[in-house]
């Protein structure tokens, strides 16, 4: 139990931590970045709690039942891979968090910040530790909502909303493709959980859907990790703030898709197929990536480019599908990590003492900031592979398993390829430090200002840089331990045997890396002319295709939308109408059978006979009366009102209830809503039109009672009914079978209900806000000109009897609250009795008497609402019980006697409230229009009288 709570207090604490920032967003950035910083160093405390058993060999896991239908499980497990990766996002979140502190102006959205980036933080720690395919799929979305939010920090600037839209757009559009993946290879595996699924790689590579999983789950990790030809995202994400940069970019949103490829290694890795294309991606984003960082000006494009490049490396190796490139892999994770976060940082540093980040203005800051130049030349020292840093022994790990693997039949293409992208990643390397630091200052401007910031800013990238420094003295004692546990979960294997040392002897890795730090030396040395062919060269640009393509899209989608779309509501009727006739129409032909089955009728009684005629007749006078909204409500409540007596008969007073309640609300709001329209409708249909929407109306009428007859008079079959009615008293603890199914059995249902529902009264604020301004406040006014004023607005027999009206409704209401679990009645009933009780007080004293005594706010009421249901679900977990499990007992006081308490009370709390907010806040707005349409129409009656 302690180890399962420690689990989920892991992968909780940046959720929680983001929750707190955010309700203290008008505290101070120290309490922001204090509780920033205090969830990560409190996660880094628990991970280490979990080192022992974690890199032994036996990952700490926990599960709790969540959707076990859909085979969603709540599991959490951290082996050696996944405690690696929490060590850089929850160490590198720390050292952000530290380095944000002293970066960020005084004036930042701290709050906003620092809450982002803690909801980032929890999303891709959940992806690490997730045990379900399907629960890493949930985080793997919610980082990229979490990094558009960070991205797009600075929503005053261009490059930021656009560089979040893009990199929404292709992490999103992966995404997509990872989903169908992940899901292919849950049902192959015949299992959603992930340690059972690295159990069954020969399954699922024998299976013929393993080219559609692969493809799909490639596609998922290629753009999220920024591989080419979807890599154009990753450089447009640098306009977010530096700390973002260093954080996504270094240690987390980018690795995802490594970290995806590094865990189902056991399972996609191997074949022809997964060997050639993956290998062949990284290779190509490797030299790519270099290339182009080589001839980038921007210090954040360049390291963006860079960062490109270091991530083709790393899907190269795990593409190779073998054990020693896997363990070059995890090692180089470890160094990327440790110097791009360092690099990022300093460039933030730079551009922060000199107000650029064009390295054609900056050169000599060596002299004016000698620490910065210190950390950041020893950071791209370690980026370019040389000695006796960390970067040198993963580039030489690298460089030794390239021959081992023919790409295309071709032993020597590789190892040249690879030779070739190094160089390029050592030379801009190179000219990062060297045009940045060494010679003289380009500009005075930039140079004059510089100068060291304070320790606040470099103690982080001082710390990853000497982490960087340090993987390449010691790394046996630093590294080893670590990379071995974790390539040893990366292959599915034991433990491989880890030697890791800065001189293996003469070997053609070590000839290959002398090669490609004197081919980078060279072009520093030739920069200036490479870089004028580069300039000249007409290339492609990324960016100009993707906005081409995505105009394209826009373009036809439109189109197509016009085409297939009109605003004529008739005529999107007459569409949906028409082809549910043709589909019943084609199920009827295809069905076969008597229409009539054998199952015997029941004798119709003579009220029940009178009810039918009522209910035909008021349906025809509906249509009779159509011009007359007014008549036409009132015939339609008619309608209500017979199918709640015929619930009542069928024994259903739950719908019953329910019934004539939702009447009684949606007629009041409708009486409402008639008086911001026109008395009468203008005439909408000619004649020819009305006989063919009749013979539409007929013939569906006719289809859809042919199938109910049909249904009605077969035997139904097995029925769920029976299961519900045996278990509610037993395992919901009430008598009442509607009301338990709804807050116990398919409390799930009725969550995502009330929330839909939270929703459309959120709608309707959103659209009738703006109703009485403009074009439509013009004829709004105009109709209520036309109206005619009563006499006496607010009679005062009707004000009387609507202050007697509502404390007997709420009395009646908490009654049907309290009693739902055992007899008709519950939650959505008494919301529903609650808002007629208020809607009589509107309509009886005016808006401004019912909404200056109101104690309470409907966007609130929504809100508490839909949290109070989420928390008895949440809890329910924190018990060891699936989501939304009800529990109950029973108790005796004195006089009292025996009653029950049910966790299924705060459940339909939850609902009452909701459907209460979203009720009332169309109330309101109705009310708000009605009000400032008539104090613009110059009503002198309309004030105060709503």
């Amino acid at each position: 139990m302690a180890l399962a709570m420690t689990l989920l207090t892991l992968a909780l604490l940046p959720f929680a931590a983001a929750l707190a920032i955010a309700l203290a967003y008008r505290a101070p950035r120290i309490v922001h970045s204090g509780i920033a910083g205090a969830a990560s160093a409190g996660g880094l405390a628990l991970l280490a709690s979990l080192a022992a058993t974690a890199l032994s060999g036996t990952p700490p896991s926990a599960s709790w039942a969540w959707v076990p239908t859909l085979g969603l499980d709540l599991t959490l497990m951290v082996d050696p891979l996944g405690w690696m990766f929490g060590l850089l996002i929850l160490g590198i979140g720390l050292l952000v968090v530290i380095f944000a502190h002293a970066y960020l102006d005084k004036t930042e959205d701290t709050g906003r910040f620092f809450a982002s980036l803690m909801l980032f933080q929890g999303a891709m720690l959940g992806i690490v530790i997730a045990g379900n395919v399907l629960l890493l799929m949930v985080f793997w979305e919610l980082t990229s909502l979490a990094s558009f939010l960070l991205i797009g920090f600075w929503q005053h600037k261009a490059e930021a909303r656009q560089g979040a839209r893009m990199a929404l757009a292709v992490t999103g559009g992966g995404g997509l493709a990872l989903i169908g993946g992940l899901v292919l290879l849950g049902l192959v595996a015949g299992s959603f959980d992930l340690a059972t699924i690295l159990t069954r790689g020969a399954v699922v590579q024998a299976s013929p859907l393993y080219p559609a999983i692969l493809t799909l789950i490639l596609l998922g990790c290629f753009t999220k990790s920024a591989q080419f030809p979807f890599h154009f995202w990753l450089p447009h994400a640098m306009a977010a703030p530096t700390p973002v940069s260093a954080y996504l970019h270094s240690a987390t949103m980018v690795k995802a898709g490594v970290f995806l490829l590094a865990r189902l290694w056991p399972v996609l890795a191997g074949t022809e197929l997964y060997t050639v294309t993956v290998t062949t991606v990284g290779l190509v984003t490797m030299i790519v990536g270099a290339a182009v960082a080589l001839f980038r000006h921007d210090l954040k494009s360049i390291l963006a480019y860079s960062t490109i490049s270091q991530l083709g490396m790393l899907v190269m190796l795990l593409g190779f599908s073998l054990e020693a490139a896997a363990m070059a892999a995890v090692l180089h994770i470890l160094n990327h990590a440790a110097f791009k976060a360092a690099l990022f940082m300093s460039a933030g540093i730079v551009e922060h003492e000199t107000g650029t980040r064009d390295i054609r203005r900056l050169g000599g800051l060596a002299k004016a900031m000698p620490v910065t130049a210190l950390v950041a030349t020893l950071a791209a020292a370690s980026m370019a592979g040389l000695p006796p840093l960390g970067g040198f022994i993963s580039k030489e790990a690298m460089l030794y398993e390239t021959p081992r693997l023919a790409l295309f039949g071709v032993t020597w293409l590789l190892p040249l390829l690879a030779t070739i992208g190094a160089t390029f990643s050592v030379g801009y390397s190179l000219r990062l430090a060297v045009h940045l630091f060494a010679g003289k200052p380009r500009e005075a401007g930039p140079f004059a200002r510089a100068h060291d910031p304070s320790p606040a800013m470099w103690a982080a990238p001082a710390f990853l840089t000497m982490l960087a420094v340090l993987l390449g003295l010691v790394p046996m004692i630093l590294a080893a331990p670590l990379v071995g546990a974790a390539t040893g979960a990366v292959t599915g294997s034991a433990l491989p045997e880890v030697e890791l040392a800065l001189w293996h002897g003469i070997n053609l890795a070590l000839i290959l890396s002398s090669l490609a730090v004197a081919g980078g030396a060279v072009l520093l040395w030739q920069h200036k002319r490479l870089l004028a062919a580069w300039e000249t060269a007409a290339l492609p640009d990324a960016k100009r295709i993707f906005e081409l393509v995505m105009g394209l899209a826009d373009r036809w989608v439109r189109k197509a939308i016009v085409a297939t779309h009109t605003p004529a509501l008739q005529t999107m009727l007459l569409a949906s109408f028409g082809v549910t006739i043709l589909l019943v129409i084609e199920g009827a032909l295809t069905g076969g059978g008597a229409l009539t089955g054998t199952r015997p009728g029941l004798p119709a009684s003579f009220p029940a006979i009178i009810a039918w005629v009522l209910l035909v007749a008021a349906t025809l006078a509906v249509v009779v009366q159509s011009h007359n909204r007014l008549r036409a409500l009132i015939i339609v409540s008619v309608i209500g009102l017979v199918v709640s007596l015929a619930f009542a008969v069928l024994s259903a007073p739950d719908l019953a209830l329910t019934q004539i309640s939702v009447e009684a609300v949606t007629v009041l709001l409708l009486l409402l809503a008639l008086n911001l329209l026109p008395k009468s409708p203008p005439l909408l249909s000619p004649p020819s039109r009305k006989a063919r929407d009749a013979a539409i109306a007929v013939a569906g009428g006719l289809l859809v009672g042919g199938i109910a007859w049909a249904m009605l008079t077969r035997d139904p079959g097995p029925s769920i009914a029976a299961f519900h009615l045996a278990n509610a008293k037993s395992g919901g603890g009430g008598t009442n079978v509607v009301n338990v199914i709804l807050v116990d059995f398919r409390a799930y249902d009725t969550l995502g209900e009330i929330i839909v529902l939270g929703i459309a009264g959120l709608g309707i604020y959103a659209l009738l806000d703006t109703a009485a301004k403009g074009a439509a406040g013009a004829r709004l006014r105009a109709w209520r000109a036309d109206m005619p004023h009563s006499p006496e607005r607010h009679p005062m027999m009707l004000v009387a009897a609507s202050r007697i009206i509502l404390p007997l409704a709420l009395s009646v209401a908490i009654y049907l609250f309290l009693r739902g679990h055992n007899q008709p009645g519950g939650g959505f009933i008494a919301a529903l009795v609650v808002a007629v009780a208020f809607l009589v007080q509107y309509l009886a004293a005016g808006f401004d008497w019912s909404d200056a005594r109101k104690p309470f706010g409907e966007h609130r009421l929504i809100g508490w609402g839909v949290l109070l249901a989420m928390a008895t679900g949440l809890g329910a977990i924190a018990l060891g019980a699936p989501f939304l499990t009800s529990w109950f007992d029973y108790f005796k006081l004195p006089l009292i006697g025996k009653f029950e308490l049910a966790s299924a009370m705060l459940f339909d709390a939850g609902v009452f409230l909701t459907v209460l907010g979203a009720v009332m806040l169309a109330l309101q707005e109705l009310s708000h229009i009605a009000q400032r349409a008539a104090r613009a129409a110059g009503d002198s009656g309309g004030e105060g009288r709503g």
